[in-house]
C-alpha cells in the first residue's frame, strides 16, 4: 500500500497540485483581498462567493490528488478548476474596477492586497499539473503501442 501512495507522490503533477491547494485553500486565510477605507482588511470569508468558489477550487485540487489512479478525470478535474479559478478573477477583476484607490492627505481609502493575485498562481500550477498529466498519459499509450 506504501508503495503505491509513495509513486503518487513521486510525480511532478502531485507537487503542482498540492501549490495549487495550498495557494486557493490556505493562503485566502492570511492575505486578504484589500483593505477597506476604515483600515480593516477585507478577506474572501465576508464575501459568500468568494467563499464558495475559493471552497471550490481547493475541493477540485484535492479530489485530483486523490485521482492519481485515473488520470483522464484527474485532466478534467483540472481543466474544471481552471475555469473556477478564471471565474473568480473575474469577480476581482470587477471588484478592481469598481474599488476605489484613491488617496485623501494622510488618509487611505483602500487598498488593494496580494491575495486577489491568488487566482492566477493557482491557474500557473494547475496548467503546469494538467501539462504533466497529459506528457504521463502519451507516454503510456505510446508504451501501449509497443506491447
Amino acid at each position: 500500500m506504501w508503495g503505491k501512495q509513495q509513486r503518487m507522490l513521486q510525480r511532478i503533477q502531485t507537487i503542482y497540485l498540492i501549490l495549487a491547494f495550498i495557494a486557493t485553500g490556505v493562503l485566502p486565510f492570511v492575505f486578504p483581498l484589500w483593505t477597506t477605507g476604515n483600515g480593516t482588511d477585507y478577506f474572501f470569508m465576508n464575501n459568500i462567493a468568494f467563499t464558495a468558489l475559493f471552497g471550490g477550487s481547493t475541493t477540485l485540487s484535492a479530489v485530483g490528488i486523490l485521482m492519481y489512479k485515473n488520470r483522464k478525470n484527474q485532466f478534467v478535474a483540472g481543466r474544471l478548476n481552471i475555469i473556477l479559478n478564471l471565474i473568480l478573477l473575474g469577480l476581482f477583476v470587477y471588484q478592481l474596477l469598481t474599488l476605489s484607490g484613491e488617496t485623501v492627505p494622510e488618509k487611505v481609502i483602500s487598498e488593494k492586497g496580494i491575495g486577489m493575485l491568488l487566482p492566477i498562481i493557482s491557474i500557473v500550477f494547475i496548467s503546469l499539473a494538467n501539462k504533466a498529466i497529459k506528457k504521463d498519459e502519451d507516454l503510456v499509450k505510446s508504451v501501449d503501442r509497443l506491447r
